[in-house]
């Protein structure tokens, strides 16, 4: 098992695992919450088939990696992140984030550049601005994020099996495309993650973005399913799709926030096109939703 130091918490380091497969280009997959590395287990086969290196890390709080109580902010998160790209000597990387895993991939490019980075992908993302404000009235109601801390300070296990119900629609797509036992391994996943860094990482879901969106130079590709009931589409993926300036949006008709494993075949594609576009200096990314 592989780890990275990225800190520590009195006489303990905190470590970053991550595991670092194949070769190629590299892509970096950074997960959602309140899962780790593997949820990432329909991608991961596919981009290893095509050639890519793909490294995939947990975290702090989360799977194998350390679990501090402290450092769950975007900032910290988004240094994390930064740690893995150099200390692996990652060049010309691609970075996907899912849900919680795009606020990383927009306050990395945001505050170091992109540098390392040639493209960047936002899948079931929350960027660019979850929180309603009066400049942002597309947003959500802070008193739902209230809620949703209340619930995990009561009852963190409940509330996981009634969030990874909605995580992938189950009432609907459960027996089809999501399975009791797959809903079951998430909650596995999540159910022991730190409760601290479980309830400290929603106040971070409420940054605001729209500045790291505008500033990246990179071609982005933005994957959201279009009943999303987790992060929904047009409070996000929408948006996100219409900041960037060199964007591709992919909407998966029927998808759910849980798109990379209920709808895996329609993500790996679009990633895997994404991925095999040349990058003309000339011209930019055009736009293309779908």
């Amino acid at each position: 098992m592989s780890y990275l130091t990225v800190g520590k918490e009195n006489t303990g380091t905190i470590d970053l695992y991550y595991e670092d497969h194949g070769a190629g280009r590299p892509v970096v997959l950074i997960h959602g919450w309140p899962l780790s590395s593997k949820s990432w287990e329909k991608q991961v086969p596919a981009l290893l088939d095509a050639g890519y290196r793909v490294v995939a890390y947990d975290r702090r709080g989360f799977g194998n990696s350390a679990k501090p109580t402290f450092g769950y902010d975007y900032d910290t998160l988004a240094e994390d992140l930064h740690r893995i790209v150099t200390e692996l000597d990652l060049v010309d990387a691609t970075l996907v984030g899912f849900s919680m895993g795009g606020g990383e991939v927009a306050r990395y490019l945001g505050t170091y550049g992109s540098e390392r980075v040639e493209r960047a992908v936002f899948i079931s993302a929350i960027p660019p601005f979850l929180l309603k404000t009066d400049d942002n009235p597309e947003g959500v109601e802070g008193s739902v994020f209230d809620g949703i801390m209340e619930s995990i300070a009561a009852d963190r296990p409940a509330f996981l099996a009634g969030f990874l119900s909605e995580f992938y629609n189950v009432d609907i797509l459960g027996g089809d495309l999501i399975s009791d036992e797959a809903v079951r391994l998430s909650w596995n996943v999540a159910a022991a993650a730190s409760p601290v860094g479980t309830l400290d990482c929603v106040p971070a879901w409420l940054t605001d973005f729209r500045d790291d969106l505008k500033s990246i130079d990179v071609p982005v590709l933005v994957i959201h399913g279009d009943t999303d009931r987790i992060v929904p589409f047009a409070a996000s993926g929408k948006r996100t799709g219409e900041m960037a300036k060199e964007s591709r949006l992919v909407v998966v008709e029927g998808g759910p926030h849980g798109i990379i494993w209920t709808h895996a075949e329609r993500v790996n594609r679009a990633l895997l096109d994404f991925l095999g576009q040349e990058i003309l200096e000339a011209e930019p990314f055009a736009a293309n939703p779908t």
